[in-house]
């Protein structure tokens, strides 16, 4: 920014009038030397004698009548060159006077100036702003008038829905009506029919307390004769380990009947086997004739898959139902009543435990023995 300064400079005025009056003292005395040097030649013409003493001295008084003019003029000038240094001197003040206000002036002006610009970068910020927010703005209407074309067609298409439901609810309700007439019809005939099957009810009702009685009477007296029979099947054993009781169930392990993975008897196992089949024969001849029992025969195996390519079953649902056939087999040689004996296989779908540890494989594979009814 373009600042002015003012510097002050040196009063040069008090040397300008000594230098001015040492001139003219000087001229004079050069005028003097010319007239003195003009008037010491004339003296010397005899011609022109008197009349040169009378020029000179005419020539003098003019001279020292321009001399005091000279001198007046001096003093004159003297005068005038002091009363221009003072006002000079007044107008040096008065130019420092207002050269400092010039100066305040500015450095306001400075201050205003840099507050303008602040101001200005101001109104460009919030200009860049309202242009920002007319766009936003202009992005909202659009977005409501948008919106507002939505609302007029989802208006027109609830509008055409709410025709399209009334008419169905007028259909429907016509054919609700005519179904309730139906329903009223079939349930009129549901109440005749369950009238007419209130006494079949009541017949059968008592039919099937009779039946669930004399079932009742059955079950307790078969519960004896299982407690007998593994009683007795117990006593036979002694103290053999390969069966053990499971409430109304006899539980043996196959790996004392069968070797891994076959369905035939082991000579051990036959020796077991051979000792149950003795104490069921016992039995059979101590129970009442007129009681419908059976022996059943239930092979299961664990959970591990068949081994690929083995000869005689393909799972192990087969090889529960080979093991089972395999112990009737064995019981009926040794003298029990096929008839009385029922096999049947399990495979792995009814574990003891869960588990995949040896001890709870094995516990899985087993043969159970269950005296019931048929």
């Amino acid at each position: 920014m373009l600042s002015l300064r003012y510097k002050e400079k040196t009063n040069a005025w008090p040397g300008f009038v000594d230098l001015f009056s040492n001139l003219v003292i000087i001229l004079i005395f050069l005028l003097i030397v010319f007239l003195f040097l003009w008037t010491t030649t004339s003296i010397f013409n005899k011609n022109s004698g008197l009349r040169t003493v009378n020029q000179l001295r005419q020539t003098n008084a003019e001279q020292a009548a321009l001399i005091q003019q000279m001198e007046n003029d001096e003093l004159e000038a003297k005068r005038l060159l002091l009363l221009a240094r003072d006002e000079i001197n007044s107008k040096e003040s008065s130019v420092t006077d207002l050269s400092n206000a010039y100066e305040t002036k500015l450095q306001e002006l400075e201050k205003q100036t840099a507050s303008l610009q602040t101001q200005v970068q101001e109104l460009q910020e919030n200009r860049n702003l309202t242009t920002k927010y007319e766009a936003q703005i202009a992005e909202l209407e659009k977005q409501v008038n948008r919106q507002k074309t939505e609302r007029t067609t989802l208006i027109s298409q609830i509008d055409d829905l709410q025709k399209k439901l009334d008419a169905q609810a007028e259909m429907q309700l016509e054919v609700s009506t005519a179904e309730m007439e139906k329903l009223q019809f079939e349930l009129a005939t549901a109440k005749a029919e369950a009238a007419a099957s209130q006494a079949e009810y009541i017949t059968m009702s008592n039919q099937l307390n009779k039946a669930l009685a004399d079932k009742v009477a059955e079950l307790n007296e078969m519960s004896k004769y299982q407690s007998a029979f593994y009683k007795a099947i117990k006593e036979a054993l002694g103290n053999r380990t390969i069966m053990r009781p499971d409430g109304d169930r006899f539980i043996i392990s196959s790996d004392i009947l069968f070797p891994s993975g076959k369905y035939t008897l082991s000579s051990d196992g036959k020796k077991q086997l051979s000792a149950i089949a003795g104490a069921i024969k016992d039995f059979e001849s101590k129970i009442d004739p007129s009681v419908k029992w059976i022996i059943r025969v239930d092979g299961h195996t664990d959970n591990k898959p068949v081994v690929p390519g083995t000869k005689g079953y393909t799972n192990n649902l087969q090889l529960s139902m080979l093991r089972a056939s395999a112990v009737v087999d064995e019981l009926a040689k040794n003298g029990v009543s096929r008839r009385r004996l029922v096999p049947s296989g399990f495979g792995d779908l009814h574990p003891i435990e869960l588990g995949k540890d040896a001890n709870t494989l094995q516990k899985n594979r087993r043969i159970e023995l269950q005296l019931t009814n048929k």
